[in-house]
């Protein structure tokens, strides 16, 4: 995984999260919107359902996936911003975190940043291989305190 990809993936556990809460919406408006049936309902095939019951099901169902697609964003975003504050100059902890923690356009960061378009590009270039070489130290690292197995193997 490149530094683009890794930088990325909070962006799009974002959009993941705004649509399981749109989807949450629209069964919460369901389940509201069902009558209520207080005796199970006999359908085709001799099952009895009550249909509220199964919205509500489904309804707690999505809120649990919701809970733990939130934990990894969190997480996630967490371990991207203490990698993005590994970066020595401030310039690029701002853009890299503007843009991938915060989802601004490029034409945002730049107005924020105070330059045009095309040097936000050039400095997000500099900044994403700068970002490689800490992903790549970090690696390094992590696999420095794994044990290993007496051929020398990572387990």
């Amino acid at each position: 995984m490149n530094a683009r990809e890794y930088l990325s993936q909070a962006m799009w556990l974002d959009k993941i999260i705004n649509q399981k809460l749109e989807e949450q919406e629209r069964l919460k408006a369901l389940a509201e919107k069902t009558t209520p049936s207080y005796s199970p309902v006999k359908v085709t095939g001799g099952e009895r359902k009550n249909i509220r019951e199964e919205h509500n099901v489904k309804l707690i169902d999505l809120k649990y996936e919701l809970d733990e697609t939130v934990d990894r964003f969190v997480d996630l975003k967490r371990e991207i911003m203490d990698t993005i504050n590994q970066l020595d100059e401030l310039k690029y902890q701002l853009l890299l975190a503007m843009r991938y923690i915060d989802g601004k356009s490029w034409n945002e960061v730049a107005v924020v940043m105070g330059y045009d378009k095309r040097y936000t590009l050039k400095l997000h270039d500099i900044a994403l291989k700068k970002i490689e070489k800490i992903m790549k130290k970090n690696k390094k690292d992590t696999k420095k305190h794994l044990p290993t197995t007496l051929e020398g193997d990572i387990v």
